[in-house]
């Protein structure tokens, strides 16, 4: 697989400086290496708000959670390379 046939999905909420910050790395990466970035925001659905409840941001790489609160940029440029 490479980078462009990646899927990043970053689960978040308005006012989460954490989200904001996550955001940042992850769309700056996402951009460079041509993958895709969709942004949630988990309080537009009940279930989302109650799956991800207070552990946002969540980033999720091909459907599967990659980690939640702080990116690690080079664990997740790792995982984009593979």
């Amino acid at each position: 697989m490479t980078a462009g046939e990646h899927d990043v999905t970053l689960m978040s909420r308005v006012r989460c400086h954490l989200c904001e910050d996550a955001h940042a790395v992850v769309e700056r990466v996402c951009a460079e290496l041509g993958v895709p970035l969709t942004v949630t925001d988990v309080d537009t659905d009940p279930l989302l708000r109650a799956a991800y409840g207070d552990r946002v941001p969540v980033l999720l790489v091909d459907g599967a959670e990659h980690g939640h609160f702080r990116v690690d940029e080079h664990r997740l440029r790792r995982a984009l390379a593979r």
